[in-house]
């Protein structure tokens, strides 16, 4: 079984933007985890996701950068604070029963993570990731969602931070 999530938090440049995949360790999840780690590319460094040093979450998470690390800053908001936002969204997602108890040992996760390279401020950063991290769970493990309703109403105005049609 594979679940997939997705959270948007905040709005500018500290924003936060993550697609979730997770599920059980011996499901296809973990051929997709293994070569995401070992396959590091230009400006897109895989890491263990951690509260503290020495201290992972559970289940284990991989973050995978979207944006290119363009320079001391970006790389630092994307290794601080929107990693330990992911980790404490997790790990809160594990602690309130989102997901289910044999997900904290036999399951994997990868969180695909956009820091926008305008970003500025790292606790907003923190609080986003963190919110968009836990949403993204939940949205995973909610069957049915979207539904079609949301889907309709969804179409009557597409658009995102970087675009909105003129008309949808």
């Amino acid at each position: 079984m594979l679940y997939i999530g997705e959270g948007f938090e905040g709005s500018g440049g500290n924003a936060a933007h993550i697609n979730l995949l997770l599920g059980p360790k011996e499901g296809p999840l973990a051929s997709a985890f293994a070569t995401a780690a070992a396959s590091p590319a230009p400006g897109h460094i895989p890491f263990q996701v951690v509260l503290k040093p020495n201290l992972p979450v559970k289940p284990t998470t991989l973050f995978v950068a979207k944006a290119v690390l363009r320079n001391t800053q970006h790389e630092q908001l994307t290794w601080g604070p929107a990693q330990a936002g992911v980790a404490a969204g997790i790990t809160r997602a594990v602690l309130d029963g989102v997901l289910p108890p044999n997900a904290e040992d036999n399951w994997i996760s990868i969180a695909l993570v956009w820091v926008d390279w305008n970003a500025d401020d790292a606790d907003a950063v923190y609080i986003n990731n963190r919110a968009a991290a836990h949403s993204a769970i939940k949205r995973a493990l909610t069957a049915g969602w979207p539904t079609r309703a949301e889907l309709i109403q969804g179409l009557s105005s597409v658009g995102n931070p970087f675009y909105s049609p003129k008309s949808a």
